[in-house]
Formats: C-alpha cells, structure tokens, sequence
C-alpha cells in the first residue's frame, strides 16, 4: 500500500551524507519531516534539496525531535526511522499497511543486522537487557527498541509523551500498553550507518540512553503496583492478535539495566 499518504518523521542531527539515500528510498505518497535538532553540516539544505519538509528544533535531545515532528504531522498515519541510512525506508510499507488495516495498533521494526559492524556490541546488549525488561513490564512480546514504527498520529497525541531524551521510543510502548493498544514488530533490516552515532555509537551515549529508560521503567513499574493493569493485546506477523501474558514483577536489582548491562556512569 504505497499511494495512501503518510508523514515519515526523521530525527536528524548532523546527517548530511546519508539524507540523500534515505530520502531518494522513500515509498510514494509518503512526505518525509526532517527534524533538525542542531546540525551543523548543512542536512537542513541538504533535505530541503531532496524535497522533504524541514523542521527546526533547538531544544536538544531524541524526544525533542519526535516531539517537534508529530506535532509538525498532518497525515492520519505517522512512521518514524532514523535519518542515516542504517535501515531501508521502503521496508516502513510492511508496518504501515498492518496500522491502516486496523489490525494493530502500533508496528515495530525488530532489527536484523545485515553485515558486520550494523551493531555495536554494547549496543546490541543494552537493546537485549532493555527489552527484556519491557517484556517483563508489559507482556507485549517484543525484542527491540527499534526506532523504526508506525501508529495512528491522533493516537499518538492522545499518548502524551513527556520524555525528551533517550527515552521516548520506550515511553511510547509504555503509554501504547496502559492505553491498551494492540502492538507487534517484524522483521526489517539494520546495516551500518552512514557518519557517527550520536546515541549509541559509543559507550558514553548508550549509558545515557539506558539511564534515560532504566528511568522509566522504574516509574512505570511504581505505578503499575497501585492499579492492575490490563495486559495489552499483541500480534505478531503472522497470527492473529492475542492477550498479552500478565507483567511479571521483576526484583529491583535485576530491573535496572545499567547493573545489568555491567555499566557504570
């Protein structure tokens, strides 16, 4: 389904080279919003140039740029993939087509790396600890904090997503299962990225990220132990929706991904 119209919201920070590859994979019918959140090396020209829509956000931080994009969206559906290249934007057709059909509320990209190098070891298992942990607070079963998604844009206003930083790709499925929301992922693939990491391209930025969400989940966790909470309904690719298994409650030392992961601040 590519000819319905859907906004793509790409956080960019300093991804000159990339943009244009990301840009020229887009599906037709689908209007790319490049958020700038302080570049450097001209990617706001450069976007502009490939024809998407620009948006300057100064206030610095992931959250802040998915924040300025949805509120910048028109479309009824909205996606989400990151600006360097690291994942093809024609794949964002498969999540799209399982929202527009009603049969979820929220499609994920699990990421499957497609050479060497797509994945920094440290990376790769702060993702592992960190799902781990979402699984055991909402029962949805996922296996990435994948940037790549797909929703319903008025939904995702109705979330109220507060987190500014790191944490909003985790706070997004936190708030998708206390509304309810039936959630599923699929395969897509991750190669290397073009240009540097500004996350969790090092050691430093992946602690910031886990930090980010070790806070979450704790709050979550808190407030989950004065309400029950529903278990949210899940899909998976190729079966149909079904109840989420109950949230296991995990001791606190073992729920925090920074003693988990072995990271120290």
């Amino acid at each position: 389904m590519t000819s319905m119209n859907v906004d793509v919201i790409l956080p960019c920070l300093d991804e000159a080279e990339a943009l244009p590859r990301v840009l020229s994979r887009l599906p037709s019918g689908y209007r790319a919003i490049v958020v700038d959140n302080g570049s450097t090396d001209g990617s706001a020209d450069v976007a502009r140039a490939h024809g998407a829509m620009v948006v300057t956000e100064p206030r610095k931080g992931f959250g802040s740029a998915c924040a300025a994009g949805v509120a910048a969206a028109t479309a009824d559906i909205v996606a989400f993939c990151d600006a360097d290249a690291s994942m093809d934007p024609l794949e964002l057709t498969m999540l799209v087509d399982r929202v527009s059909s009603g049969r979820v509320d929220l499609a994920l990209g699990r990421r499957r790396p497609t050479g060497a190098g797509a994945w920094a070891p440290h990376a790769h298992f702060a993702n592992i600890v960190l799902a781990f942990l979402m699984r055991r607070a909402t029962g949805y079963r996922l296996h990435d904090l994948g940037p790549m998604r797909a929703m319903h844009r008025d939904a995702l206003v109705a979330l109220d997503l507060q987190d500014r930083r790191s944490g909003y790709p985790l706070e997004m499925v936190l708030a998708a299962h206390r509304a309810g929301w039936s959630v599923d992922e699929s395969d897509i693939g991750y190669a290397q990225r073009i240009g540097d990491s500004k996350v969790t391209g090092t050691l430093r930025g992946t602690v910031n990220a886990v930090k980010d969400m070790s806070r979450l989940l704790r709050r979550y966790r808190n407030e989950a132990r004065g309400r029950v909470v529903a278990p949210g309904p899940v899909a998976d690719a190729t079966g149909p929706v079904t109840a989420a298994a109950p949230p296991e409650r995990p001791a606190d030392p073992a729920s925090d991904p920074t003693r988990a992961a072995g990271v120290r601040s």
